[in-house]
């Protein structure tokens, strides 16, 4: 189900995404959504060359593995 989310955007900041939004054909609520669960996206995931960068790093790989083991026996607290 859809919600309604009020967001309150300076003059300058509403001209420039009401500009890309057109540029795109879109609605601005369409072109905000979609900016934002891209940002997201990026946040979360990384491409195909920082994943390789990621696999070939055997420091960070070890310090992972160790993480993990220490995760499974619970060891250690959570830091958010």
């Amino acid at each position: 189900m859809s919600k309604t989310v009020t967001l309150r955007l300076n003059d300058k900041n509403y001209n420039l995404f009401k500009l890309y939004a057109e540029r795109d054909h879109r609605t601005l609520s369409n072109f905000i959504e979609t900016s934002a669960l891209r940002f997201i996206e990026n946040e979360l995931y990384c491409d195909d060359i920082e994943m390789e960068e990621i696999k070939n790093d055997g420091k960070l790989n070890e310090s992972l593995k160790k993480g993990h083991e220490d995760f499974l026996a619970r060891r250690g607290s959570f830091v958010e």
